[in-house]
């Protein structure tokens, strides 16, 4: 069998400052002098939960927790890999909702298409993405539990089931700097090959005869456009064949070359890089991106062996599948 040699991934270890919560989890209900409240709002704590393990002894109910009772070291804030992504391509964030078979050429030939990954389910197409991230954990644990009121009129509000709220009075645990800490990947396996067949259930579109090659012209020519000092190329194949299988059994495709899967590459990490988020009267920005070319079979080597990482590309990207003759 032979053996899949180069890089194999390129990780990347993130580092983000900023002040106050971008990502809020919304009302909790917690307990206020022995008495349970719905108007507290909590952001994203990685591991917390409201109730507190003591126990009512004659029917099981379980005690909430005070607003107080929160250890930021223990339950760190943190931002979801979700809300990263969605920023991460936030000027293509909507586009999927006109996405159709129709236009399918144009999502691929896309940092969406090619990076962040979709999932037409009226047409059963679907990209996985290459791109992994972690979520974004706070290392400063500046919480604070603040309470407000609201000002205007005192006539008593309405709550969603129409009934009135206990008090004006409200409170939330909020936070003042910031400084995460994150790590991603970049799969070459997963970035390098785009299927257009539906016999292993993951065509990123449906194509008819002849489509193949326009497609590939289509990627090449965006790619192209990402740094037009390279020379990447996107190459059409009716059977292309993950190394190592046992049978010349493969899926029609594209395949990019070295230069393409480096134009893409480094568009990721610029964006990575130009990452910000305002909102919800806070922010975070990307302070610093390391990075590591890893062609060793340590996955997330960054994480584990920084000394050991590659900052530089110095070896060839990996290549997973290659065209054969169809088997008849």
């Amino acid at each position: 069998m032979e053996k899949v040699t180069g890089i194999k991934s390129v990780d990347f270890r993130i580092k983000a400052m900023g002040h106050g919560v971008v990502n809020w989890n919304g009302p909790t209900t917690i307990s206020n002098e022995g008495k349970e409240i719905d108007n507290h709002t909590l952001p994203k704590l990685r591991g917390y939960s409201n109730l507190s393990g003591k126990i009512k002894e004659e029917n099981g109910y379980k005690y909430k927790k005070e607003a107080t009772d929160i250890d930021f070291k223990e339950t760190p804030l943190y931002i979801s890999q979700n809300c990263i992504r969605h920023h991460l391509f936030r000027e293509q964030a909507y586009d999927l909702h006109f996405a159709s078979e129709k236009n399918l050429q144009k999502v691929i030939s896309s940092m969406t298409g090619l990076v962040r990954g979709y999932a037409i389910p009226s047409v059963q197409c679907k990209r996985a993405s290459p791109l992994l991230l972690e979520d974004f954990v706070d290392q400063l644990g500046n919480g604070n539990f603040d309470q407000f009121g609201r000002c205007g009129s005192k006539e008593k509000e309405k709550n969603k089931k129409g009934e009135d709220k206990n008090s004006t009075f409200f409170s939330k645990t909020t936070f003042g700097d910031t400084m995460y800490i994150s790590y991603g990947s970049i799969s070459i396996e997963q970035l390098q090959f785009i299927s257009l067949d539906n016999k292993f259930d993951r065509a990123a579109m449906t194509i008819t005869d002849n489509q193949g090659e326009t497609i590939a012209r289509s990627i090449q020519k965006y790619i192209q456009a990402l740094n037009p000092e390279l020379n990447p190329e996107v190459y059409f194949h009716t059977n292309y064949v993950r190394k190592g299988t046992i049978f010349d059994i493969g899926e029609a495709g594209v395949l990019m070359n070295q230069d393409a899967i480096q134009a893409i590459v480094e568009r990721t990490l610029g964006m990575i890089r130009n990452l910000s988020i305002r909102q919800a009267k806070a922010y975070m920005y990307v302070d610093e991106v390391t990075v590591d070319f890893n062609d060793s079979n340590q996955m997330m080597r960054i994480k584990r062996n920084p000394d050991h990482t590659s900052p530089k590309n110095k070896n060839v990207y990996a290549t997973y599948f290659e065209p054969r003759c169809e088997v008849v």
